[in-house]
């Protein structure tokens, strides 16, 4: 063990804690990782807990070894989701984010000491691994108390592990990831609190809760957009699947936007019912149900499902290039809710390859995980909306590990119900074709949306801000604009389009829309339209609406493509409606008005500032159409 550790280079305080320690556990392989998890191989359960002076023994979380992997329950209904509040910087660096400093009254040094005082006390896992994956990602380590097993496999997973025998000569950490759970209860009021301190060659994240949502996966997010940022390019939040049709055209879509916007569920097949029929919508009002039929479906091959590195050197400068930024996939199964309803995940985690990590999911020992079992939170009666399951991407059937050419970027947003009676921001038709200067606005405020499972605060419309990883950026927001509108300026030959999920102005549609707009983009073989295909969208922020939309010979109903057609909402109803939109347009847009904004950005922000027309953006930056 000691000439593995001789084999890295570390910092000297890192170095001090490790020599001192008497048993550390630097994992072997991934089985190794999964009896770690359970404490130890004969174990069939196990409870991750700390004695805390003056509190007593508090338990954190349950651990079941289940036929097909662990389940690993939280016991408070507070820790099964990503608290939006959780990251805080410890550094003196240039950010837009709140520092801890302003948020506790003091320096995080102090802090910082005592977490690595309070890691010197007990066996240790040091865990080597690759912030981003093994293909483009970065050298990193784990420092984590031994009875963290599963956070160590949840962090394995979906980074890419360097097992004991593969850790190379020289193995130089730009990122370290220190875990220290009980710190949340005698420093932070039992609230998640993950604290980014960015060295000049060093990226530390001290991880003080146990949910891997803020740490081992968005926590390692903003570790990669910080070297993006430092190297001039991004990680975007994004997933991406090439599309073959039943005609064998193929399409390459990347669906971006915020948590809950749909970007695992692009890479889905429709979902059907046990006729074979599809359910495109429901009219909340009349209650009337709209139902259509393909003969066959596109053939789905996916490439990333939510870190999407665009690294400099596969960049082609016509269309964007992206590969994963994951060795594992983080999939929220809220919407499995009996058998049947989605076969192919089904299939993937009742007989897995190899054992998987179940995260708010019921568990019994030596039983079979069920992905449509969900914890209930017993606060309030009714399931976990945030059960997980972490998927090794060399599970995933069909899937692409070379970086790919992305023909269309698509944003989505979840979208309340909108009626004339109670206009909302949902009047997002089926998709929009958006002018890039448009598609870079909405990447700019990247809009929350309605009703979010993934995290805490999910009421209203809010923004997540640029490219919508800026929830989990630790530098400056008009940076990261720039680099969104640099991008968008080197991809001229990929296009743009909007995405609504769950409503249609007074429809239900849950994720229909985004998987009818894949497979009609895709049959079409063309992501060009002509001028008279397209209908200016009444609200310019939507750019354009589709004048007609035919899919196997079937023609869509309009008032799905668009929602001022609908009765339940008129003109009235959308306008007022588009309104709300403008308005919180303008309110996040003014936050990036800044003097080291990019002054093209300046003129796109002023022209929606002034209600500018879809023309104004274009002449922009122009697309063709």
């Amino acid at each position: 063990m000691e000439t593995i550790l001789r084999k890295m280079i570390v910092p000297e305080e890192l170095k001090t804690l490790l020599e001192n320690q008497q048993n550390i556990i630097i994992p072997k392989n991934r089985e190794h990782l999964f009896e770690l998890a359970l404490g130890d191989a004969n174990n069939k359960t196990f409870t991750v807990s700390y004695d805390i002076e003056e509190i007593g023994e508090v338990v954190e979380a349950e651990v079941v070894k289940c036929k097909n992997g662990v389940a690993v329950n939280f016991m408070e209904m507070y820790m099964r989701r990503r608290d939006p509040n959780c990251m805080v910087i410890g550094d003196d660096s240039p950010t837009d984010k709140q520092t801890y400093k302003k948020r506790f009254g003091e320096n995080f040094d102090g802090l910082r000491k005592e977490t690595l005082e309070w890691l010197d006390q007990g066996e240790l896992i040091v865990m080597p691994f690759m912030s981003g994956g093994h293909e483009y990602g970065y050298e990193s380590l784990l420092i984590a108390p031994k009875n963290t097993g599963f956070f160590a496999a949840a962090l394995a997973d979906l980074q890419g592990l360097v097992p004991l025998d593969d850790v190379r000569e020289g193995f130089t950490p730009k990122a370290i990831v220190y875990v220290a759970p009980p710190f949340r209860h005698t420093h932070f009021d039992k609230k998640q609190v993950v604290v980014h301190n960015r060295l000049d060659d060093i990226h530390e994240v001290f991880a003080y809760n146990l949910y891997p949502g803020p740490s081992a996966k968005k926590g390692i997010y903003g570790v990669l957009l910080n070297i993006g940022e430092k190297e001039h390019w991004v990680t975007l939040h994004a997933s991406t699947v090439k599309v073959v049709t039943p005609y064998e055209n193929e399409l390459i879509i990347m669906h971006e936007g915020a948590s809950g916007g749909g970007k695992s569920e692009m890479a889905e097949q429709i979902h059907k019912d046990q006729e074979g029929h599809i359910k495109l919508a429901k009219n909340l009002i009349t209650h009337d149900q709209t139902y259509i039929q393909l003969n066959a479906s596109c053939d789905l091959r996916p490439v990333t499902d939510d870190m999407a590195i665009c690294h400099p050197s596969v960049q082609n400068n016509r269309k964007l290039v992206v590969t994963d930024g994951e060795e594992g996939w983080f999939l929220r199964m809220n919407h499995i809710t009996e058998y049947g309803t989605d076969p192919h995940y089904e299939r993937m985690c009742i007989h897995p390859k190899e054992p998987l990590i179940f995260l708010n999911m019921q568990g019994n020992p030596d039983a079979t995980c069920l992905i449509w079992e969900h914890t209930i939170d017993e606060e309030v009666g009714l399931p976990c909306p945030n059960p997980r399951v972490i998927l090794p991407r060399q599970s995933v059937p069909k899937i692409i590990s070379e970086p790919v050419e992305v023909d269309i970027r698509s944003f989505g947003v979840r979208s309340p119900m909108c009626t004339k009676n109670e206009p909302t921001y949902g009047i997002i038709g089926l998709f929009h074709i958006l002018p890039p200067a448009l598609a870079w606005l909405w990447r700019l405020v990247a809009p929350r949306g309605h009703a979010n499972p993934s995290i805490l605060d999910s009421e209203g419309m809010k923004s997540e801000g640029v490219g919508s990883y800026w929830p989990f950026a630790t530098g400056k927001r008009v940076v990261q604009a720039n680099l969104l509108l640099d991008q968008i300026l080197n991809t001229p030959s990929t296009r743009y389009i909007l995405i609504p999920n769950q409503h249609i102005g007074a429809y239900e549609v849950g994720f229909m829309s985004q998987w009818i707009a894949r497979e009609y983009l895709a049959r079409r073989g063309s992501v060009k339209f002509k001028q008279e295909q397209l209908v200016e969208s009444r609200c310019s922020l939507l750019g354009y609406s589709i004048e007609n939309l035919k899919i196997d010979g079937i023609n869509l109903p309009k008032v799905l493509l668009r929602t001022d057609m609908q009765p339940e909402i008129g003109k009235v109803g959308y306008d007022k409606g588009a309104e709300i939109l403008s308005d919180f347009f303008k309110t996040e847009l003014k936050t990036y008005l800044t003097d080291d904004l990019h002054l093209l950005g300046k003129e796109i922000i002023e022209c929606c500032l002034n209600d500018g027309t879809i023309e104004d953006y274009i002449k922009l930056i122009p697309i063709r159409l």
